[in-house]
């Protein structure tokens, strides 16, 4: 399955998921960095499609994966977003980001954050702007941190 049948592949699948729950909405697509972006608008079930802590929302990327994955897709890894929330939340760790920057500057000493992984791709992205700042991930799986440390 070529980019663009993976890309409307996982659209359809999507959509088709949703209407199983009573949700008739289009799915909007993209791809940025061979990642499949699904954007689903904002409906009266928006709570029950993120779930606590967005374990909802993961789940529906997993099964939307492995779809993808089990007809062997050229591309197998998606990112749905569901009205802006996932946008929102990224917003709000950059602002939390530069106050824990800022912190790391003022004091040279170095912070570990135990933040889940979309998390720490948001701070690594915003400490590539700063030349006295550099970040790492450490650990494995669910105990892995991010440390954010001046340069020498």
């Amino acid at each position: 399955m070529s980019k663009e049948e993976s890309i409307r592949f996982a659209t359809k699948y999507l959509e088709d998921l949703l209407s199983f729950f009573g949700i008739n909405v289009a799915v909007y697509s993209t791809i940025d960095d061979e990642v499949i972006q699904l954007s689903v608008p904002s409906t009266s079930m928006n709570s029950l499609l993120i779930g606590r802590n967005a374990d909802n929302l993961r789940a529906l990327q997993h099964v939307v994966s492995m779809a993808l994955a089990s007809k062997s897709a050229e591309l197998t890894r998606v990112n749905i977003d569901i009205a802006d929330y996932k946008r929102q939340h990224a917003d709000r760790i950059a602002e939390r980001a530069e106050g824990w920057i800022k912190k790391v500057r003022a004091t040279g000493e170095s912070m570990e954050l135990n933040l889940n992984a979309a998390d720490r791709r948001t701070v690594h992205k915003l400490a590539e702007d700063y030349s006295d700042i550099t970040t790492h991930s450490e650990g494995e799986g669910r105990e892995r941190k991010l440390i954010i440390s001046k340069n020498a």
